[in-house]
C-alpha cells in the first residue's frame, strides 16, 4: 500500500502543479470530456476520493449511498459535477487536497488485500487505490488537453494499463456484448524503455505498441486512430474499439480525428 499512496501523491502533484496559479476564471474552461469544466474535473476526484474513505471506514453507510445514487440513474457523476458548480474555487480545491491526504492517510497503512464496497463487485483496497491512480491520470488528461500541457509519461502508467487489459471483459459486458474467447497478448514499451505485457507470449492475437497510446485509449481520452497501436486479430480489434478501463456506464469515446 505504500508503493500505491506514493504514487497516487505523485499524480496529486501532477494535478496541482497544473492548478498552481490558475486564475479563478481558468476553472470553468471547458475540457474535452463533453459538459464538463475544469471544475467539474477536480470535484469529480474530491468526491469519490471521499467516497472511498467511505467505503473503508463506513463500508454499510457507503453501500447505502452508493445504492441512492445508481437507482437515480448511472448519469449520477453527470448529476453530481453540476451540483457542485456553485462551490466557490478555494472552496473547491481545498476540498480536493483535503479529501486527497485523508485517502492517502487512511490507506497507506492498510492491508492491501482488505475487500472494500464499490458501485459494482467489492474489490481489494490495493485495487480500489489503483483506480484512484487510474482516475487522477485519466481526469488530469482532461485538465491537460484543455491548458494545452503536455504531461511527462512515467513508470506510473503500468497501473492504468494493468487496469485497462484486466478490464477487457467488462468493455464487452457493459454493452451487453459476449466476450470473445479468445486469449490476447498485449506488450507495450513503457516509458523507462522497458516491456510491459500481459497474456500468453504464444498468443495470435496482439496489441502491441507505446504504453501512453494504450492508456489514452482504454480511458478513452483518444480515439483509436490517434493512436500507433498495432492489432492483430478480430477479438483483438473488436476490443480496442470499445476498451474501457473506468467503471460505470459504457462511455462514449472519443470522436475520430478529422482527416
Amino acid at each position: 500500500m505504500s508503493e500505491l499512496v506514493t504514487d497516487l501523491a505523485a499524480e496529486t502533484e501532477v494535478i496541482e502543479q497544473m492548478l498552481a496559479g490558475l486564475p479563478d476564471d481558468a476553472w470553468e474552461q471547458p475540457t474535452p470530456a463533453e459538459g464538463w469544466l475544469i471544475r467539474d474535473q477536480i470535484s469529480h476526484l474530491a468526491f469519490f476520493d471521499e467516497a472511498t474513505i467511505t467505503s473503508v471506514l463506513e463500508p454499510e453507510r457507503f453501500t447505502a449511498e452508493a445504492k441512492a445514487h445508481i437507482e437515480a440513474g448511472m448519469d449520477f457523476p453527470d448529476r453530481l459535477a453540476r451540483e457542485y458548480r456553485a462551490l466557490p474555487i478555494p472552496e473547491l480545491h481545498a476540498w480536493f487536497r483535503r479529501a486527497r491526504i485523508a485517502l492517502i492517510t487512511e490507506t497507506g497503512e492498510r492491508d492491501p488485500k482488505d475487500r472494500v464496497p464499490w458501485y459494482g463487485p467489492s474489490m481489494s483496497l490495493a485495487s480500489a487505490v489503483t483506480a484512484r491512480i487510474m482516475e487522477t491520470w485519466a481526469h488530469g488528461q482532461d485538465i491537460a488537453d484543455a491548458l494545452g500541457v503536455l504531461r511527462e509519461p512515467s513508470v506510473r502508467l503500468k497501473h492504468i494499463a494493468h487496469i485497462g487489459v484486466g478490464a477487457r471483459a467488462y468493455s464487452f459486458a457493459i454493452r451487453e456484448l459476449p466476450v470473445p474467447e479468445v486469449p490476447i497478448r498485449v506488450e507495450l514499451n513503457a516509458p523507462d524503455g522497458s516491456i510491459w505485457s500481459w497474456g500468453p507470449e504464444d498468443a495470435a492475437e496482439r496489441v502491441t505498441g507505446d504504453a501512453l497510446d494504450f492508456c489514452l485509449l482504454v480511458i478513452q481520452r483518444r480515439h483509436r486512430d490517434e493512436t500507433k497501436l498495432e492489432v492483430t486479430g478480430a477479438a483483438a480489434d473488436a476490443w480496442l474499439s470499445i476498451a474501457q478501463a473506468f467503471a460505470g456506464a459504457a462511455g462514449p469515446g472519443r470522436p475520430a480525428p478529422v482527416a
